[in-house]
């Protein structure tokens, strides 16, 4: 009796197939082999799957051990063997045309058309396969109609999302990273993480991972926030008095939120009368920003500006209007018209530069001055923009900058409570020569100049001690910045531009 255990099997097997099997797993290994030396970096982990099916191939035989005496053993083993080395090697030569070749000359290939690919060569390996076991082509593909038909019905909804994924990469409505809503309702948004052959992963705004059956996108109109452009659009609704005028509310948010955070200069943000309401005038706000991410805090930190503003030019935000029943309880303590006075005009004494002015002029000034409040890394002027009033800080604090041309800003100075700046746009009409910024919640007293004007009308003798003043004050600041800014004008030359300047 023949031995008929595996040792027979694989002898059976060396005597029949080892050429070409031996053929097969080398053709494997260097194609392989090529497409890891060859493809781009970052894509060798794509070879994992033609690994995997070589590391497989020797599986028929450890299965045709568990049956030694069936005669057709051999035959089967090698044909198993067969398939695993033609699905390598087909897997292999594909990654070298579609990465190692076309990624090197076109846009890499999404992983959804690669997967099919992969199914597609593993399919033709099976049917070679299968042709060769003397299988024959209308047994192969009639004979299983039935079948086909039965696995289309009950996969029609995983085909539909494949067919619809393979649509989503040929039509490019949207990338991985980019913004989306996915469906009709607005707080459906995220950011796309993944597009594979069944679904489309996003993460909204609540860090919520978010699958989408394809089918479900193919069927949905998307909004793509990223495309074409980087930027969205993003608006806010205002409501202003009816006594202010409309020009007037709307320069003054299109200049509060100038420099805001998240909020582009181009595109530029526009403001629109968009309808009158019961409390007021309501603008529609509409800004551009390529932070979509944190469109929350641009809208907000926008708002506060808008906030701040309107508190500095006096406009009134209407609130909704009610009959309420209320009890009438002890009025709070106020500060008192002539308190605020005082208050002021202790602040104004500590300034050296209006020492000139005397008790009495500083009293009148304190009553003409007008107090502002700005937001944390809000500006209160710019450099280069037109100015005639200086500011005191009376709390908070403001960073202090200046920008040659072709250079980055320098920082020239932190000021708190107590100090001030502007100075010589009051008294000259200079354009500002610095950037001053909120860092904090700031509270500042403005001394613009009309105040000056009827104090100077009063006094004249005043332009020479100020003109003095503001002269040694600007030597100073020249030395504390190192000439940052242009020289410094002569003493005749800056009093003569304070009397031109006070007598228009």
């Amino acid at each position: 009796m023949s031995d008929s255990g595996p040792g027979a099997i694989l002898e059976s097997m060396a005597g029949i197939q080892d050429v070409s099997l031996v053929r097969e797993f080398v053709a494997a290994v260097i194609a392989l082999a090529v497409f890891v030396l060859t493809a781009p970096r970052g894509r060798r982990w794509l070879a994992w799957w033609p690994a995997a099916l070589l590391v497989l191939a020797p599986l028929p035989l450890a299965a045709a051990s568990l049956f030694p005496g069936t005669a057709t053993a051999p035959l089967a083993t090698s044909f198993g063997v067969r398939f695993f080395l033609v699905a390598s090697l087909l897997q292999s030569l594909l990654l070298l045309a579609a990465v190692s070749g076309w990624e090197r000359i076109g846009s890499p290939m999404p992983r959804i058309f690669l997967d099919v690919l992969r199914i597609v060569a593993l399919a033709a390996a099976l049917v070679t396969i299968l042709f060769e076991a003397g299988v024959k082509a209308e047994n192969l593909f009639t004979g299983s109609a039935v079948l086909t038909a039965v696995l289309g019905f009950a996969l029609k909804d995983t085909l539909g999302n494949v067919f619809a994924g393979l649509a989503i990469h040929a039509e490019h409505p949207f990338e991985v990273g980019d913004w989306i809503q996915y469906d009709a309702v607005a707080a459906h948004i995220g950011r796309v993480v993944e597009i594979n052959w069944r679904a489309t992963k996003v993460i909204t705004l609540d860090e919520a991972y978010v699958i989408i059956p394809n089918g479900q996108l193919a069927q949905a109109s998307i909004r793509n926030f990223t495309k074409p452009e980087p930027w969205s659009r993003r608006s806010l609704f205002v409501i202003a008095p009816y006594e202010v005028p409309p020009q007037r509310v709307q320069r003054v948010i299109l200049d509060a939120i100038r420099g805001s955070f998240g909020v582009l200069d181009h595109p530029a943000p526009s403001v629109v009368t968009n309808d009158f309401k019961e409390r007021g005038v309501e603008y529609w706000v509409r800004l551009f920003t390529n932070d979509f991410d944190k469109r929350d805090r641009v809208d907000g930190m926008a708002r506060d500006r808008i906030w701040y503003a309107f508190a500095r030019q006096g406009i009134e935000i209407p609130v909704a209007t009610q009959q309420l029943r209320i009890s009438r309880l002890p009025p709070a303590v106020a500060e008192s018209p002539d308190e605020a006075v005082a208050r002021r005009e202790a602040c104004l004494a500590g300034i050296g530069l209006l020492e000139p002015l005397g008790p009495g002029r500083l009293r009148d000034l304190a009553e003409l001055a007008a107090e502002r409040v700005y937001a944390a890394d809000e500006p209160v002027i710019r450099q280069g923009d037109a100015g005639d009033s200086m500011f005191v800080i009376l709390s908070g604090r403001v960073a202090v900058t200046v920008r040659q041309p072709d250079t980055a800003a320098v920082r020239l100075a932190e000021l708190v409570a107590g100090d001030y700046f502007g100075e010589m746009s009051l008294m000259t009409g200079a354009p500002r020569s610095a950037t001053v910024t909120a860092l904090d919640e700031t509270r500042l007293l403005e001394v613009g100049r009309e105040s000056f004007r009827s104090i100077l009308a009063a006094e004249p003798g005043l332009v020479e001690r100020l003109g003095a003043a503001l002269q040694a004050r600007q030597a100073q600041r020249a030395r504390a910045i190192a000439g940052a800014e242009r020289p410094l004008p002569e003493s005749q030359d800056l009093l003569s531009r304070i009397r031109e300047y006070f007598a228009t």
